[in-house]
């Protein structure tokens, strides 16, 4: 049991006397002016007590599907000892956090960190809240609060004393908060640890849940964008004259230098209107850019001279140059959309006074500040509503899309504007997964041991394309991970006497952005491909080869994924494995591919097994479901996933050219979970890594052939003659 003590001081728990804004607001359920006499009390930032025993618990991280939301309820409602049946949810504003001394911290959703980075304070929330209803019941009984117990919400005091939440939260409300609480061991855990049902299922499942673009209030026009073709490039000039007669038409406005939006009563008549507009653009020398211009970019590099250096041991060029066998090989990764189902929008009301917008986000505080520079108005006069978005993957921690509807809003004041990109342009305006290119040498003694090992990356920077700000001198450490000298985050695994990970930056005019699972995606594929080719080299088990170099808590996920899958024993004719491991989000995640490939070169992927140490863990059934989903998104993207460039722009522009997996071709998933109980991970992003690694080297034990570029849908997988 662990003793924390608590910083929140009660003028930042209890209601503020600012009243949030009225009318449309879809933040809090109760308003946060309630004046005394209301039945309904908060007793912090996490907790509101209804009359009935209902529990409402505020979560201020996005949930785009990843059940984030259920397990921070869960942890919550676990110190609280509330009944889990009566628990809902809400989201608290960002602007509501700001007015607070941000009470409820960080509002990003992203990284695999909605659970890991804040399991204390919402823990802590909880059970303060617990202490102060304790308090309160014992002192209507005249009796020690060390004497109650509580049970699902229901407090008792021997036989002859009950009493429930509901019915003492007006007098706990009146409380101090306790200066300390304890936590629960989680061997203790009741509704944390479990499977439970995740909360916004039903409402998903009945049409009843709500996102962004499903957003209406009355006068509400809609306006849809288009953007310069080619990223980078100007508007010169359009027509509004050509579509201010059209069906619906109210306005047409240019933004940003770069693009032009239509307003309309309806999305299809500003649609139709903004097809039927004639513009002008000015996209300079970035038209001569082409896929193949930035490949050649980017094989530059492998051999350049100069080049960021990541993690290095030892003396690795040395080791190689002195090694009984060198092996070679160069791989590259692609730029791939996120492909959210829900395109980009949001919805802006502006008035001199006052600017709000509803939208999905993954980061509420950042669309806040997007919000305020856009209006012009400080943040304490801009609010954002956040809905559920229908996925993240973390294009949603971009807030370009909410910039665009202030604006647009800025032109009508009054007037709330829905903006929604259609799916061509969230396909040719999207900020991609990077580009990269990796030249893999290796050396190994005559025993066959990894002595030196050099992996040069040459490709685009993240940081440099979003946040040149948190360059490290030059350097952006996001390109390694899962290749990291040490650390909770990505730390490569191996122990090799010998080691040298740099990049060479290479920075094409398309922009990059963080994609789910960001770089340990192509880090993996690179390394654990590469694994299986230095094994080959020498003469070893790959299995076996990568053991004997791991570092413990690697070793035990691969050795869980293996044993579970039934590696090194017989499968069934024409089956074969692959495997990969990887450090990423804070979590050990390993995977095990079982393919075939038939003889005129079709792949059936039949089943992955994979193994998760995330540390504690919180709800086993939502991380069983995050494992499966994050495999079919990395195998969608390891078989289809390819942006390609022609004259400066991007040439997918929907589904039928930016393919994805198919239900008929998900393999089944077996999750294994080897939790220590030592630690927080995340859990959404790790196991993507390893998808593509996995089945990789499992191809190539199928055919004899080795594909070291993505994605698959380019390759002849016959067997090699």
């Amino acid at each position: 049991m662990t003793i924390h003590q608590t910083s929140l001081g009660r003028r930042r728990f209890l209601v503020s006397s600012a009243a949030v804004a009225g009318g449309f607001s879809l933040g809090f359920s109760i308003p946060f002016d309630a004046d005394a006499q209301s039945p309904v009390k908060e007793l912090n930032a996490w907790v509101v007590i209804h009359p009935d025993d209902k529990v409402v618990i505020r979560i201020a991280r996005s949930e785009m599907g990843q059940g984030t939301l259920t397990g921070l309820c869960q942890l919550v409602a676990e110190e609280l000892e509330c009944d889990w049946s009566k628990v809902t949810w809400e989201y608290p504003t960002p602007a509501e956090n700001v007015k607070r001394n941000r009470v409820w911290k960080n509002f990003s959703t992203g990284g695999s960190r909605g659970i890991r980075e804040s399991n204390q304070y919402v823990r802590e929330g909880g059970a303060m809240a617990r202490e102060m209803l304790l308090a309160a019941a014992a002192a209507e009984w005249k009796v020690p609060a060390g004497e109650l117990k509580v049970d699902k919400g229901v407090i008792t005091h021997g036989s002859d004393k009950k009493t429930t939440y509901g019915a003492v939260a007006a007098a706990a409300a009146q409380l101090e908060p306790p200066k300390e609480v304890k936590l629960k061991d989680p061997k203790d855990w009741k509704i944390a640890g479990k499977p439970v049902k995740r909360l916004d299922t039903l409402d998903k499942v009945t049409g009843k849940q709500l996102y962004g673009i499903d957003f209406t209030m009355p006068g509400m026009l809609v306006a849809t964008v288009r953007a310069c073709p080619v990223i980078g490039g100007k508007l010169k000039s359009f027509d509004a004259a050509k579509v201010a007669k059209m069906p619906g038409v109210k306005k047409v406005v240019a933004i940003d230098g770069n693009a032009v939006v239509v307003v309309a009563d309806t999305y299809w008549n500003a649609r139709n209107a903004l097809a039927a507009l004639p513009t002008d653009w000015d996209i300079g020398k970035l038209g001569e850019v082409q896929t193949e211009t930035i490949n050649a970019m980017l094989k530059e590099g492998l051999d350049a001279s100069e080049a960021f250096v990541g993690n290095k041991v030892g003396d690795a060029k040395a080791a190689i140059d002195g090694a009984a066998k060198k092996v070679t090989a160069t791989y590259s990764f692609p730029y791939q959309h996120h492909v959210t189902m829900e395109p980009m929008n949001a919805t802006a009301r502006y008035t001199p006074e006052k600017c709000e917008v509803w939208c999905g986000t993954q980061n509420g505080e950042a669309a806040l500040a997007a919000a305020s520079e856009a209006s012009g108005l400080p943040t304490n006069k801009c609010d954002v509503h956040k809905m559920l978005l229908g996925g993240g993957f973390g294009r949603g921690g971009r807030s370009d899309y909410v910039r665009q509807a202030v604006l647009v809003a800025k032109e009508m004041p009054g007037t709330p504007v829905k903006l929604i990109w259609s799916r061509e342009e969230d396909m040719t305006h999207c900020q991609y997964h990077p580009t990269t290119m990796a030249k893999l040498t290796g050396g190994l003694d005559a025993q066959g041991n990894l002595v030196g090992l050099h992996i040069r990356i040459s490709g685009q920077s993240i940081l440099a394309s979003l946040l040149p700000q948190n360059l490290q001198n030059g350097m952006d450490p996001v390109v390694f991970q899962g290749l990291m000298a040490s650390g909770v985050e990505s730390a490569y695994g191996y122990n090799v006497p010998n080691l040298l990970f740099d990049h060479a930056m290479r920075n094409p005019h398309i922009t990059a952005g963080f994609w789910r699972g960001v770089n340990t995606n192509q880090n993996a594929v690179y390394m654990e491909s590469f694994m299986d080719e230095l094994a080959d080299a020498a003469g070893q088990d790959p299995l076996a080869f990568r053991m004997k170099m791991l570092k413990p808590k690697w070793a035990a996920v691969l050795k869980a994924a293996a044993d579970k899958a039934g590696y090194g024993k017989p499968l069934p004719a024409g089956h074969f494995h692959g495997l990969a491991q990887v450090m990423g989000y804070g979590s050990y995640v390993a995977g095990v591919a079982e393919v075939s490939v038939s003889p005129d070169g079709q792949l059936r992927i039949h089943k992955i097994t994979a193994a998760t140490n995330c540390g504690h863990v919180v709800n086993p059934a939502q991380i069983d479901r995050q494992v499966a989903g994050s495999f079919a998104y990395g195998l969608s993207a390891a078989l289809y996933g390819e942006i390609t460039v022609k004259d400066g722009a991007v040439e997918q522009t929907n589904f039928d050219s930016y393919n994805v997996m198919r239900m008929d071709e998900m393999p089944e998933v077996e999750t294994v979970l080897v939790p220590t109980g030592d630690f927080w991970g995340g859990v959404g992003e790790p196991t993507i890594a390893v998808a593509a690694p996995a089945v990789l080297n499992a191809i190539a034990r199928a055919t004899g052939n080795r594909v070291r570029n993505l994605p698959l849908m380019h390759h002849e997988l016959k067997k090699a003659s």
